[in-house]
């Protein structure tokens, strides 16, 4: 038994109501259930309870056992000084207030249905469960619901994505531009560049950036510089001896300070990965697009974006991916799959947040977007799809993702359609 399968009792009016009383054989009647607290504190916030003939209206606190208000010390928390009833599974001692009343108890297994016992029961005890909870029934869920549940969970999950934007934001004065270039720059890292993407785009001086952003050479040698890949002598390669010099003639012009800095990675990267490609192509999204920030946050269609991303790296990057190793001749332009990252996780957490920043609507014009970009492919995604559920697009697999991550390894059934679904069916 767990106390969230109390609260989804509770809050769900999955109790037989009809004739509730309590542990010393008070009359019981709900009149508001209350508001669920998800935070510290008692359990439920503005119930009115009727106990006997007296009407009451404060806190609710829920346990498996009553003893466990003390293993909780609730007795000493002035926040539950006004629980007006204590909701438990086994009631194996009073409880007192602080003025030494003690609070009505009311025991919930003596009002559940054996049915929802039993539902529950499979839900979480179930033997041969291999990946979620539900895997064998998930599939079977009504397809209203769980559209909708799939569309909450991809707004939670993009919600969590502008909590960096909102982090950035504080620390920079709200400059939305400078904001949007960090971020871009992360994102441009990939997983294994992240970090160092990240901290490289913190360290560069945006205001240089501003300043530089008609000249592709000047805009390149500021982002290698900073990576740290022009430390090297003079070379015979005549691109990396200009950018070289070109930083040199930066640095003295803004007196750039030296930092320590984390080099961007190579080991275990595809090629058209590797940070030197990458960073040639922000240099160039940058130089192509004077007001990208504007762009980005304005346009309607995911058209409209992997327009502003068409972009390639220059052209010494045709025939290198490393500085000084020719290559096979190939033109470095941002693929559709990697340019579809870049929208789900820096374009549309900036649209939104920046969207609520000037008090507009914006939902339906995300769903359009993240509905219009293809699906990932990973581990998580690929086990739902064993069980026989459909992702059209991004939208559901950012959905899944959000309800792996969040709902199914922690067991939060209780808290997700598809368990309210499994629990109020009938046997």
């Amino acid at each position: 038994m767990r106390e969230d399968l109390l609260h989804f009792i509770w809050k769900y009016k999955k109790l037989q109501l009809g004739n509730l009383k309590g542990s010393k054989n008070e009359v019981i009647q709900i009149l508001d259930v209350g508001s669920h607290n998800l935070l510290s504190g008692p359990d439920f916030f503005n119930a009115k309870i009727q106990i006997d003939e007296q009407l009451w209206a404060g806190t609710v606190e829920m346990h498996i056992k009553s003893s466990d208000w003390y293993a909780h010390n609730h007795e000493i928390d002035p926040n539950y000084q006004n629980v007006i009833l204590h909701v438990v599974w086994e009631d194996d001692c009073d409880v007192f207030r602080s003025d030494n009343t003690v609070i009505p108890t009311l025991v919930l297994r003596e009002y559940i249905s054996f049915s929802l016992l039993q539902e529950y029961q499979k839900l979480f005890y179930r033997k041969e469960r291999s990946f979620i909870n539900c895997g064998n029934e998930i599939s079977g869920t009504s397809d209203f619901v769980l559209q909708n549940w799939l569309e909450v969970l991809y707004f939670e999950r993009l919600e969590r994505k502008t909590d960096l934007v909102a982090q950035m934001l504080k620390t920079s004065n709200n400059d939305w531009e400078r904001v949007f270039f960090v971020l871009l720059f992360k994102n441009f890292g990939l997983k294994i560049n992240g970090e160092s993407f990240y901290e490289i785009a913190n360290r560069l001086p945006y205001t240089v950036v501003r300043k530089i952003q008609g000249s592709k050479l000047q805009m390149e040698s500021l982002f290698y510089g900073f990576a740290g890949f022009l430390d090297n002598d003079d070379t015979g390669d005549h691109y990396y001896n200009s950018l070289k010099k070109e930083f040199a003639f930066l640095k003295a012009k803004f007196h750039f300070l030296e930092t320590p800095y984390q080099k961007p990675e190579f080991f275990k990267l595809r090629p058209s990965n590797f940070p030197t490609v990458r960073l040639s192509q922000l240099a160039n999204l940058y130089v192509l697009h004077q007001n990208l920030f504007s762009k980005v946050v304005n346009a309607k269609s995911v058209e409209e974006l992997y327009l502003v991303f068409t972009v390639s790296a220059s052209e010494y990057w045709n025939n290198h991916y490393t500085f000084g190793k020719v290559s096979k001749n190939h033109v470095k332009i941002l693929t559709r799959k990697f340019v579809d990252l870049l929208i789900v996780n820096t374009v549309l957490p900036i649209k939104l947040s920046y969207a609520k920043h000037m008090g507009r609507d914006v939902p339906e014009e995300i769903i359009n977007i993240i509905s219009a970009i293809a699906p990932e492919s990973n581990t998580v995604i690929s086990k739902f799809k064993s069980l026989n559920l459909l992702f059209p697009s991004a939208k559901e697999s950012q959905a899944v993702i959000q309800l792996y991550n969040e709902y199914c390894t922690k067991n939060k059934c209780l808290q997700c359609a598809v368990g309210h679904q499994l629990l109020n069916r009938k046997p």
